[in-house]
């Protein structure tokens, strides 16, 4: 069978460049995806992108889908024939959907069960009669932005400009937004031209002697060996940021390295500072001495030649002066204030016109900060800090700093606090304080840090909840999810292991709005405690523990986060035992018959067995032990507590019934069964775990 290569290519206006890796991958994934169901094969398939483009080759495509031999399942013997073995209107019409006879039909047994069954063939169409379908594979690309143009109705990242598709040497007849298909692309904005791209093998070739490197990962590697070569010359180390370079990889077409240098006073800077100007708003690569030490240059990748490099040089390096300037004014502007002239100054900003000022949250962390401090049981010294800490943790935000590079936020303050004296710990924690960040960041190391890090978070997301701003599908405007996965991150961290309940409850009595107190939700507390729910499912996959598990530990009182993570991975661990389906079993008899009863005082004058009464003697030393055990930690203990039950369980339900005819019997004997579903509940709803 004859085979083409398939070439496919959108240019557009520049994207923005953290958008293109996703976009390229999309689009390789949807021509994959759509050439598996069209059975169209191929040897090869490869994505391309660059600022101005997205593209796809591949290799060695068949020129016709291949022949396609269906078994087609239909009524069942009995609805497929009458009582004189005639075919019924429902096999003439199964056959006919299928495009075949009822001469055709044959019998094919399933469970037990005979079928109608036939044969169908789908003979393959010409590969080039269903190209025209990879239009919509292009206009049904997402992207996190999308805009639209002239009187266009497409939504899209950026106007498209032009379209390449080609298969073979044959042009695919396509058209979007007025755009039509061509065999045509262009080069670098500035250095390239148009060029014709006969055959799509040479599209890598064609495009790099107009200066455009289509393969994204060939920019990446010619980026990293140019850092590397003007280091090595220089005796430098360039420390690379992977973000930095996957972002400048994709702001480029024909990437060339070349390095600035910036005067050494505004070495006097913190290294942050001028880390953070280089990085976030120029894009440089900050260059460091082997002993670690920042040096007064850079190195930044230019889309474009060797040519003129000097000047462009220059440019660099006057933009990057007038940024360390004002850095450095607003530097030396801050340290000329106190700091409790700053926190007056968030009284005056409005955090959420239904929560109030940043001043009135301050506050507030305050207040839940010292009642955490004091359930840990913190000494004097360490609840003093907590107190400071709390009280100016969010002073460096009214700085000029922090205004002009919010990415700085608590690293300013740690800065700025020590240069005012305060206490060390308070500065270091007033930076840990936001912490984690990020998914990835660590958490606060000091229990000072830690505690302000729960606070504010859990101050956050219930004021957020107490006027009704609950993050729903991908809406979350105030990182909530975020933030309480920070909190369930910190508490697992530094094992500390509050009771969820208790834990929300100090904050809700210092945290909810007092004008929105009325207003806010009656539940509350359960509506937080679901949606915290979900960040320890979110741990628990993290984890690897099985799903049923996860809804096991998580049907039963939350109680002790830390705990209950435990919980998890002792019944995760134990799942392969050999008498682990014999335990679940046994346990969920219990919580089944339990749902039939009542919550009431159990008479052991009523027992009329030995079993009755060995249960309740094992239920008693159970009851009183396993919360020993879990408020100890001892969660290993807890389970072997309950697998002990096994043999007990077994044996009063072999020799008792449960729902006598006797009522006050039957009562007594339902009321042991809810008492003791009590205490495995709060283990874990083990009748969610799926035993084989």
């Amino acid at each position: 069978m004859n085979k083409r290569d398939l070439l496919i290519e959108i240019g557009l206006e520049e994207m923005p460049a953290r958008f293109i890796t996703d976009a390229s991958n999309q689009l390789t994934d949807k021509v994959t995806n759509w050439l598996l169901e069209k059975n169209i094969s191929y040897e090869t398939i490869q994505g391309f992108s660059s600022p101005r483009r997205l593209a796809v080759l591949v290799t060695a495509v068949s020129e016709k889908q291949e022949d396609v031999e269906l078994e087609a399942k239909g009524p069942a013997k009995k609805i497929a024939l009458d009582q004189e073995g005639n075919w019924t209107k429902a096999a003439i019409g199964f056959t006919k959907g299928q495009t075949a006879n009822v001469e055709d039909i044959y019998f094919k047994e399933i469970n037990g069960i005979e079928y109608v069954h036939v044969t169908k063939f789908i003979k393959g169409q010409e590969t080039k009669d269903t190209l025209f379908e990879l239009e919509q594979i292009i206009t049904n690309l997402s992207f996190p932005k999308n805009m639209r143009w002239g009187n266009e109705d497409l939504r899209f990242v950026r106007p498209i400009k032009w379209l390449l598709a080609i298969f073979g040497e044959e042009i695919i007849p396509i058209s979007i937004t007025g755009v039509a298909s061509s065999n045509t692309t262009l080069g670098h904005r500035f250095l390239g031209a148009k060029v014709t791209i006969n055959r799509p093998s040479s599209y890598e070739t064609e495009l790099l002697s107009q200066y455009v490197i289509a393969n994204a990962l060939e920019r990446k590697e010619a980026i990293q060996s140019q850092i590397k070569s003007l280091a090595d010359e220089h005796n430098w180390v360039v420390p690379i940021d992977e973000d930095l370079l996957e972002e400048v990889t994709n702001l480029v077409e024909y990437p060339t390295a070349l390095y600035g240098k910036y005067e050494e006073e505004f070495l006097d800077l913190p290294e942050e500072v001028l880390i953070t100007s280089m990085k976030e708003h120029q894009r440089y690569f900050p260059v460091k001495s082997k002993e670690g030490q920042l040096l007064p240059y850079f190195i930044t990748i230019r889309n474009g030649d060797h040519k003129h490099i000097d000047n462009v040089a220059k440019g660099n390096e006057k933009v990057l002066r007038a940024r360390l300037s004002d850095a450095d004014f607003f530097y030396k502007e801050d340290q000329k204030k106190q700091i409790s002239d700053l926190v007056n100054k968030l009284d005056a900003i409005v955090y959420h016109e239904e929560i109030g000022t940043l001043g009135e949250k301050v506050r507030r962390i305050q207040k839940i900060s010292i009642e955490l401090a004091k359930l840990l049981g913190v000494d004097d010294s360490v609840l003093q800090q907590v107190n400071r800490t709390a009280e100016i943790c969010k002073f460096d935000l009214v700085t000029h700093m922090v205004y002009e590079f919010p990415e700085l936020q608590g690293l300013m303050g740690e800065k700025y606090a020590l240069i005012n004296g305060e206490d060390e710990a308070v500065a270091k924690a007033i930076n840990e304080h936001y912490m984690p960040r990020h998914a990835e960041d660590d958490v606060p190391a000091s229990i000072v840090g830690a505690i302000v890090s729960i606070a504010d978070k859990l101050d956050t997301i219930i004021s957020c909840f107490s006027i009704g701003i609950i993050p729903t599908g991908s809406q979350d405007p105030y990182a909530l999810r975020r933030q309480s996965a920070g909190i369930v991150q910190i508490l697992l961290e530094k094992e500390w292991d509050f009771a969820l309940e208790d834990l929300l409850s100090i904050a809700i009595n210092n945290s909810r709005v007092e004008n929105n107190k009325e207003q806010a939700s009656s539940n509350l507390l359960d509506e937080l405690i679901n949606f915290f729910k979900l960040r320890i499912k979110n741990e628990l996959s993290n984890r690897k523990i099985r799903y049923d598990i996860t809804e096991a530990v998580l049907g039963s009182k939350i109680d002790r986060i830390g705990t209950l993570i435990k919980k998890a991975v002792i019944l995760d661990q134990h799942k392969e035992d050999r008498e682990f389906k014999d335990i679940i079993e046994a346990l969920s008899r219990i919580l089944n018959i339990a749902k039939k009863g009542e919550d009431k005082e159990i008479n052991p004058s009523l027992f009329q067995s030995q079993e009755e009464k060995n249960l309740y003697t094992a239920y008693s030393s159970l009851s009183k032990n396993i919360e020993l055990s879990l408020a100890n930690g001892d969660v290993e203990e807890a389970y072997n507590l309950l697998a002990d039950m096994k043999e007990v369980i077994n044996q009063y339900f072999d020799h008792t019934m449960v729902m006598a005819e006797d009522e006050n019997i039957r009562v007594n004997r339902l009321a042991q069964m809810v008492q003791l579903s009590a205490v495995i509940s709060h283990f874990a709803n083990v009748n969610s775990i799926v035993v084989k």
